[in-house]
């Protein structure tokens, strides 16, 4: 095999130690060991008069990292148009926040061929090309246009739509065709892969083998069921790791309360107001728990160019501010709520002094925070994970408190199981999931795709 090529739409910067989330640490460690190419997105915006923008090539143990600005256009339709107003919640089924405009599309594509257009002379004919999410779902069908034909995966990171939903996009038939120009297809959950073989079947009337085979507009690709994880290990080790003042101040405070924590990036999926509308129940049924523990929501914010994103900080500041008004005293209050970001290794010792982790969302293709919280726990004295069914992690993590998101007094009745627990059944409960995690760690998620990729015969994707 030759040299990794792997595409993003942003990409972490060169020699940075501890980028956040599993597709920074996967990819970093496969292109660091295989030799590659990451190219992606560099953060910056320029005026729209710039003529032509120039991608930027650093090395780094490697890896040459290659980065493009975007236009002040391009971002508005690219980024904040299509991607995030149209895909994201569309896939994350919020069609009532779905816009589409054609110009969004219209730029999407184009920011693809950009990609395109760039990466196509670096390939090297051995070489294979890993494409990462929904952002990017065209650029394999733009380097086919361009004439290449090495391998070509694409994975989805947050999860494939019911077929009724999906079809609700203008270009959706494009872009399941778009699809086709990938060998191999992977997803979070088989339910993703379900609902992605369905349409297939349904909708465009292409055949689906039993062999994980999809026979679509000219070609075959390969689909798979490759859920992404952690850095079992080094997060252990992180959270091992004495931490300093802020876990001092944090124990100061706490006065020898129980800590309830949930950590998410600030947006709608996430569920973050009915978490917390759920607490408030919870204190409301089970008074005896008022002033016994602190709830810490740390929801760094994103995406703050889209209207929906102000929204949800709102809803989240207003929900957090009922329910400590409602049930606080002078000297307490049930949430905490931080708006900024926490270091990983500061986040393992938090993590680790949480008896109660709460990861809720709507809807999640896999959400790494509640791996996270396993991999962080004592085993002698390990927590208690309340889990959404609707996140990808609950088809691995059966030890979990498995709650629906959308069942305010479900989640309140299970935290008071989270907190009530004995030690011997958390015990129980945690041995299985981090068994499973130090076996699914994220470099095999990573070796499993790539292998996958690499056994796949290009002759018969060019089958028609």
């Amino acid at each position: 095999m030759g040299r990794l090529i792997a595409v993003s739409n942003r990409i972490p910067k060169p020699g940075e130690r501890y980028s956040p989330g599993g597709l920074s640490v996967a990819l970093r460690h496969a292109l660091e060991k295989q030799g590659g190419i990451w190219l992606g997105w560099s953060g910056d915006v320029q005026p729209n008069s710039v003529a032509e923008l120039k991608p930027r090539s650093s090395r780094w143990k490697n890896v040459d990292y290659v980065t493009v600005d975007l236009t002040q256009r391009d971002e508005d339709e690219y980024y904040n148009g299509f991607a995030n107003r149209a895909l994201w919640p569309l896939f994350h089924h919020r069609s009532g926040l779905t816009e589409f405009a054609r110009r969004d599309i219209a730029g999407y594509y184009r920011v693809n061929e950009t990609f395109a257009r760039i990466l196509q002379p670096l390939v090297r004919p051995d070489d294979v090309i890993w494409v990462h999410d929904y952002h990017l779902i065209p650029l394999g069908a733009e380097l086919r246009r361009l004439g290449i034909r090495n391998r070509i995966g694409f994975f989805l990171h947050i999860p494939w739509p019911a077929p009724e939903l999906f079809s609700i996009l203008p270009n959706h038939a494009r872009l399941v065709a778009n699809l086709s120009s990938y060998d191999l297809i992977g997803f979070q959950t088989k339910s993703s892969m379900d609902n992605f073989l369905y349409y297939q079947r349904e909708e465009m009337n292409n055949h689906v083998g039993a062999d994980g085979l999809l026979e679509a507009f000219g070609r075959i690709s390969k689909i798979g069921v490759f859920p992404i994880s952690i850095d079992t290990a080094e997060f252990e080790e992180f959270a091992k790791t004495p931490h300093g003042t802020m876990m001092r101040r944090l124990e100061r405070s706490l006065e020898g309360r129980t800590l309830a924590l949930s950590v998410d990036r600030l947006d709608y999926s996430k569920g973050i107001p009915q978490r917390i509308d759920a607490i408030g129940r919870f204190l409301e049924l089970y008074p005896q728990f008022r002033n016994r523990f602190i709830a810490l929501q740390i929801a760094p914010r994103s995406r703050e160019k889209i209207p929906e994103y102000c929204d949800i900080n709102r809803d989240v500041a207003e929900a957090a501010g009922r329910v400590n008004g409602t049930f606080g005293d002078i000297d307490w209050v049930p949430i905490r709520y931080i708006n900024r970001s926490i270091a990983r290794q500061s986040l393992a010792g938090l993590l680790r002094a949480a008896r109660v982790g709460i990861v809720t969302p709507l809807r999640d293709g896999m959400n790494l925070v509640a791996k996270e919280y396993v991999a962080a726990q004592d085993e002698n004295n390990p927590g208690v994970l309340v889990l959404s069914r609707f996140a990808g992690a609950a088809r691995e993590l059966r030890g979990a408190l498995i709650v629906n998101p959308y069942d305010i007094d479900g989640m309140a009745q299970a935290f008071k199981t989270a907190f009530e627990m004995p030690l011997e059944e958390r015990i129980a409960r945690f041995r299985p999931m981090i068994e499973h995690l130090r076996k699914f760690h994220v470099h095999r998620w990573c070796s499993d795709f790539l292998e996958a990729l690499s056994e796949y015969q290009i002759e018969t994707a060019l089958a028609s």
